[in-house]
């Protein structure tokens, strides 16, 4: 999936900005440049998960604001890690955090800026079974390890007594890219199972090597339409994309042992559970959530920000952008089956971003 998309802002310097989104807000009409102020264009790429909230944002944030022009690649997590640390963008964008190793090669620094927040949801297609399928957490597990391969396994109907699950084989559907949703995932499944990173696991990353003949797709959006046109097969993705698409999706136990649906009230009840965690890293390295009505698989999305831009005027583009993003722009998460950020998330991401040097 590529995502190509311009967003203008109407700020000529970043202490503009706030009076161009105040406008905004007010239903205004959208600010114009100045004389002699010149547009700047900043270029991203990155993760896929969050790119339909992107693009969402730049339909609302050019509509208002003239000056600043963004293009976003959504070419998977890795991929924009990788192009942000040759400085070959302004800014990345990502659905795990940077590593250490990656960011001291990047010469500028990065700010780590929280943008969003979702579920990755287990979607399926199985014609016919007449109902929701639940999932126990090791039952999933070994689904995704290769070593439950048919529908009508004892442990899956056991868990399904009212479904009719067909003796059919199952068909993992799993990303081709280098993925942040694949990371956060077999985060999640590794937290559940210790022997997933061990020994002969799959292991733990943004690329795996899936076991068994998994089918492989570039992005959520084509594991999701792959998914939608496979019967039998099972997939992960991030739950926007599979409502998108019309995909059932399955009930997940969580640590407490509860099935739980994908909805909006349990993505928040595992992020509320995660803010009260004693560490940083425990409140957005959120591998399997605490909590009876927590949805068990919630990740953070990042924007990739470099320390110090050269440039000036782009900088201060970058960071008016990124704050109206933590501020007017999470309203529209929940129409596009995000999450949005705990007031925490949003403190730490404009702490971070006051940091920003140009």
């Amino acid at each position: 999936m590529r995502i190509v998309r311009t967003l203008a802002r109407g700020a000529a310097m970043f202490a503009c900005a706030g009076l161009c989104l105040a406008a905004w807000a007010s239903g205004s009409a959208p600010a114009h440049a100045a004389e002699g102020e010149q547009k700047v264009w900043l270029r991203g790429a990155g993760a896929t998960f969050p790119a339909p909230l992107y693009e969402k944002w730049s339909q609302v944030y050019g509509t208002a604001n003239p000056l600043v022009s963004v293009t976003y690649d959504a070419v998977g997590s890795g991929e924009g890690i990788n192009r942000f640390v040759t400085g070959s963008v302004d800014f990345g964008a990502s659905d795990t955090r940077i590593s250490d190793k990656e960011a001291s090669q990047i010469n500028r620094g990065v700010v780590m800026v929280p943008a969003t927040a979702g579920m990755i949801v287990v979607a399926y297609n199985i014609i016919g079974i007449g109902g929701d399928l639940r999932l126990p957490r090791d039952v999933y597990v070994d689904i995704f390890s290769g070593k439950i391969t048919l529908w009508s396994d004892p442990r899956i109907q056991a868990a399904n007594p009212d479904l009719k699950l067909p003796k059919r084989n199952i068909v993992v559907v799993a990303r081709q890219d280098s993925s942040g949703t694949t990371h956060a995932f077999t985060s999640h499944l590794a937290a559940i199972d210790p022997n997933w990173r061990q020994g002969s696991g799959p292991s733990v990353g943004k690329r795996i090597d899936w076991p068994g003949t998994a089918m492989l797709a570039r992005g959520n959006e084509g594991v999701s339409a792959r998914i939608k046109i496979s019967d039998g097969a099972i997939g992960y993705v991030e739950y926007g994309f599979a409502r998108r698409l019309g995909l059932p999706v399955a009930s997940l136990q969580n640590k407490a042992g509860t099935f739980v649906h994908p909805v909006e009230m349990a993505g928040q009840a595992a992020l509320a559970a995660a803010a009260a965690r004693p560490t940083e890293q425990e409140r957005f390295v959120i591998s399997d959530p605490d909590g009876v009505d927590a949805y068990p698989i919630v990740t953070y999305s990042w924007l990739l920000l470099y320390g110090k831009y050269d440039n000036a005027a782009l900088g201060a583009r970058m960071v008016g952008f990124t704050g109206w993003g933590l501020a007017e722009g999470q309203r529209y998460a929940q129409e596009l089956g995000y999450l949005p950020l705990p007031p925490a998330a949003v403190e730490q991401g404009n702490r971070v971003l006051a940091s920003v040097r140009y």
